[in-house]
Protein backbone atom coordinates (compact mmCIF):
# COMPACT_ATOMS: atom_id res chain seq x y z
CA UNK A 1 0.00 0.00 0.00
CA UNK A 2 1.21 3.50 -1.19
CA UNK A 3 2.28 6.00 1.55
CA UNK A 4 0.92 9.45 1.33
CA UNK A 5 2.67 12.19 2.77
CA UNK A 6 1.76 15.55 2.63
CA UNK A 7 4.20 17.86 3.54
CA UNK A 8 2.94 19.15 6.75
CA UNK A 9 3.94 19.28 10.44
CA UNK A 10 7.41 20.53 12.41
CA UNK A 11 10.60 21.07 11.19
CA UNK A 12 13.57 21.37 13.60
CA UNK A 13 16.59 22.93 11.08
CA UNK A 14 17.59 26.02 12.14
CA UNK A 15 16.93 29.12 10.41
CA UNK A 16 19.67 32.40 10.08
CA UNK A 17 18.79 35.88 8.42
CA UNK A 18 15.42 37.79 8.13
CA UNK A 19 13.30 34.78 8.26
CA UNK A 20 14.35 33.24 11.88
CA UNK A 21 11.54 32.41 13.81
CA UNK A 22 10.22 35.11 16.04
CA UNK A 23 11.19 34.88 20.01
CA UNK A 24 7.48 34.33 22.05
CA UNK A 25 7.59 38.30 23.52
CA UNK A 26 4.70 40.17 21.97
CA UNK A 27 6.01 43.08 21.62
CA UNK A 28 8.91 42.21 19.58
CA UNK A 29 8.39 43.35 15.36
CA UNK A 30 6.90 40.98 13.26
CA UNK A 31 8.71 38.31 10.68
CA UNK A 32 9.61 40.07 7.92
CA UNK A 33 9.67 37.64 5.08
CA UNK A 34 13.26 36.48 3.57
CA UNK A 35 13.86 37.31 -0.14
CA UNK A 36 16.11 36.53 -3.19
CA UNK A 37 18.41 39.76 -1.96
CA UNK A 38 19.04 38.06 1.18
CA UNK A 39 20.41 34.67 -0.38
CA UNK A 40 23.37 37.14 -1.49
CA UNK A 41 24.70 37.36 1.63
CA UNK A 42 24.80 33.51 2.50
CA UNK A 43 28.75 32.70 2.25
CA UNK A 44 29.96 30.91 -0.25
CA UNK A 45 30.56 27.68 1.68
CA UNK A 46 27.14 27.68 2.86
CA UNK A 47 23.96 26.42 0.82
CA UNK A 48 21.03 29.08 1.45
CA UNK A 49 17.53 28.38 0.49
CA UNK A 50 14.07 30.16 0.89
CA UNK A 51 11.60 28.29 1.54
CA UNK A 52 7.71 29.18 3.04
CA UNK A 53 9.41 33.31 3.37
CA UNK A 54 12.26 31.72 5.56
CA UNK A 55 16.04 31.69 4.91
CA UNK A 56 17.72 28.17 5.48
CA UNK A 57 21.51 28.17 5.28
CA UNK A 58 23.06 24.62 5.17
CA UNK A 59 26.86 23.57 6.00
CA UNK A 60 28.31 22.00 2.88
CA UNK A 61 27.91 18.08 2.46
CA UNK A 62 29.88 15.96 3.98
CA UNK A 63 32.07 13.67 2.12
CA UNK A 64 29.90 11.19 2.56
CA UNK A 65 26.82 12.90 1.53
CA UNK A 66 28.81 14.05 -1.91
CA UNK A 67 30.15 10.94 -2.71
CA UNK A 68 26.70 9.49 -2.88
CA UNK A 69 25.72 12.15 -4.86
CA UNK A 70 28.49 12.00 -6.98
CA UNK A 71 28.22 8.13 -7.42
CA UNK A 72 24.16 8.51 -8.29
CA UNK A 73 24.79 10.63 -10.92
CA UNK A 74 27.74 9.31 -12.84
CA UNK A 75 25.43 6.55 -13.03
CA UNK A 76 22.14 8.37 -14.27
CA UNK A 77 24.38 9.65 -16.40
CA UNK A 78 23.13 7.67 -20.04
CA UNK A 79 19.82 9.23 -19.37
CA UNK A 80 21.57 12.81 -20.09
CA UNK A 81 23.06 11.72 -23.85
CA UNK A 82 21.78 12.76 -26.75
CA UNK A 83 18.95 9.87 -28.03
CA UNK A 84 21.03 9.50 -30.89
CA UNK A 85 23.82 8.78 -29.03
CA UNK A 86 24.83 5.95 -26.74
CA UNK A 87 21.96 5.35 -23.78
CA UNK A 88 18.32 5.76 -22.95
CA UNK A 89 18.86 10.29 -23.25
CA UNK A 90 16.00 12.35 -23.02
CA UNK A 91 16.59 14.15 -19.92
CA UNK A 92 18.96 16.81 -18.82
CA UNK A 93 20.50 16.35 -15.26
CA UNK A 94 22.17 18.75 -13.02
CA UNK A 95 24.04 19.05 -10.13
CA UNK A 96 22.60 21.31 -6.90
CA UNK A 97 20.58 23.38 -9.48
CA UNK A 98 18.80 26.63 -8.02
CA UNK A 99 15.42 26.57 -8.70
CA UNK A 100 13.26 29.52 -8.34
CA UNK A 101 9.36 28.27 -7.77
CA UNK A 102 6.57 29.97 -6.29
CA UNK A 103 8.72 33.06 -4.70
CA UNK A 104 10.72 30.08 -3.39
CA UNK A 105 14.71 29.18 -3.73
CA UNK A 106 15.22 25.51 -3.53
CA UNK A 107 18.47 23.63 -3.93
CA UNK A 108 18.23 19.71 -4.67
CA UNK A 109 21.28 17.71 -4.52
CA UNK A 110 20.08 16.67 -8.41
CA UNK A 111 17.40 17.21 -10.58
CA UNK A 112 16.36 16.77 -13.57
CA UNK A 113 13.99 17.58 -16.91
CA UNK A 114 12.23 15.77 -19.74
CA UNK A 115 13.77 16.76 -22.74
CA UNK A 116 10.34 17.67 -24.11
CA UNK A 117 9.91 19.83 -21.44
CA UNK A 118 13.53 21.46 -21.49
CA UNK A 119 15.29 20.94 -25.05
CA UNK A 120 17.60 23.47 -24.65
CA UNK A 121 19.34 24.29 -21.50
CA UNK A 122 19.52 27.91 -20.87
CA UNK A 123 22.33 29.89 -19.47
CA UNK A 124 20.81 31.42 -16.05
CA UNK A 125 21.82 31.42 -12.39
CA UNK A 126 18.40 29.58 -11.13
CA UNK A 127 15.56 28.06 -13.36
CA UNK A 128 12.07 28.72 -13.11
CA UNK A 129 10.55 25.50 -14.52
CA UNK A 130 9.68 22.93 -12.34
CA UNK A 131 11.89 19.73 -12.32
CA UNK A 132 9.93 16.50 -13.74
CA UNK A 133 12.30 14.35 -11.27
CA UNK A 134 14.07 15.73 -7.43
CA UNK A 135 17.06 13.72 -5.60
CA UNK A 136 17.47 14.88 -2.02
CA UNK A 137 20.36 13.21 -0.33
CA UNK A 138 19.67 13.37 3.23
CA UNK A 139 22.01 14.38 6.12
CA UNK A 140 21.15 15.18 9.62
CA UNK A 141 21.21 18.95 9.21
CA UNK A 142 19.11 19.17 6.68
CA UNK A 143 16.49 15.56 6.67
CA UNK A 144 13.65 17.96 8.35
CA UNK A 145 13.92 20.27 5.85
CA UNK A 146 13.82 18.20 2.94
CA UNK A 147 10.94 15.72 4.17
CA UNK A 148 8.65 18.32 5.74
CA UNK A 149 9.33 21.88 4.13
CA UNK A 150 10.54 21.00 0.64
CA UNK A 151 8.74 17.98 -0.37
CA UNK A 152 5.76 20.04 0.56
CA UNK A 153 7.18 22.85 -1.97
CA UNK A 154 8.02 20.20 -5.30
CA UNK A 155 4.61 18.90 -4.69
CA UNK A 156 3.14 22.09 -4.76
CA UNK A 157 5.01 22.70 -8.15
CA UNK A 158 3.71 19.70 -9.64
CA UNK A 159 7.10 17.90 -9.56
CA UNK A 160 6.66 14.16 -10.28
CA UNK A 161 9.08 11.99 -9.01
CA UNK A 162 11.47 12.19 -6.01
CA UNK A 163 14.14 10.29 -4.59
CA UNK A 164 15.07 10.52 -0.83
CA UNK A 165 18.78 9.11 -0.39
CA UNK A 166 20.37 8.32 3.07
CA UNK A 167 23.74 7.74 2.99
CA UNK A 168 24.19 7.25 6.97
CA UNK A 169 20.94 4.29 6.85
CA UNK A 170 22.09 3.33 3.03
CA UNK A 171 18.63 3.78 1.78
CA UNK A 172 16.90 5.02 -1.16
CA UNK A 173 13.07 6.32 -0.92
CA UNK A 174 11.02 6.73 -4.32
CA UNK A 175 8.12 8.62 -4.40
CA UNK A 176 5.58 9.35 -7.17
CA UNK A 177 2.93 12.96 -7.18
CA UNK A 178 -0.38 11.35 -7.00
CA UNK A 179 -3.43 13.78 -7.06
CA UNK A 180 -1.21 16.17 -5.49
CA UNK A 181 0.43 14.13 -2.64
CA UNK A 182 3.50 11.71 -2.22
CA UNK A 183 3.34 8.03 -2.80
CA UNK A 184 6.25 5.93 -1.43
CA UNK A 185 6.25 3.44 -3.98
CA UNK A 186 9.24 1.83 -2.25
CA UNK A 187 12.11 1.85 0.41
CA UNK A 188 15.40 0.22 -0.58
CA UNK A 189 18.21 -0.97 1.69
CA UNK A 190 21.99 -1.84 1.98
CA UNK A 191 23.53 -3.32 -1.28
CA UNK A 192 20.76 -4.47 -3.45
CA UNK A 193 19.87 -3.42 -7.32
CA UNK A 194 16.81 -1.56 -7.93
CA UNK A 195 15.06 -0.50 -10.91
CA UNK A 196 13.42 2.89 -9.57
CA UNK A 197 11.29 5.15 -11.61
CA UNK A 198 11.74 7.25 -13.81
CA UNK A 199 15.08 5.77 -14.40
CA UNK A 200 13.51 1.82 -14.14
CA UNK A 201 15.81 1.31 -17.40
CA UNK A 202 18.72 1.07 -14.79
CA UNK A 203 19.97 -1.56 -12.80
CA UNK A 204 21.54 1.06 -10.50
CA UNK A 205 23.46 -1.19 -7.70
CA UNK A 206 22.83 1.28 -4.45
CA UNK A 207 26.09 -0.34 -2.85
CA UNK A 208 28.11 1.93 -5.24
CA UNK A 209 26.71 4.82 -3.44
CA UNK A 210 27.67 3.85 -0.53
CA UNK A 211 31.46 3.02 -0.84
CA UNK A 212 33.65 5.02 0.73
Amino acid sequence: MSEHIHGQGEERVATAGAGLHPGSMSDKPPRREATYEDLEGVPSNFVGELVGGELYVSPRPRTVHARAAFRLGRALDPFDRSPVGEGPGGWVLLFEPELHLGGEALVPDLAGWRRERLPELPDVAALTLAPDWVCEVLSPSTEALDRVRKMGSYAREGVRRLWLVDPSLQTLEVYRLEDGRWSRLGAHLGNVTVHAEPFAALALELGSLWER
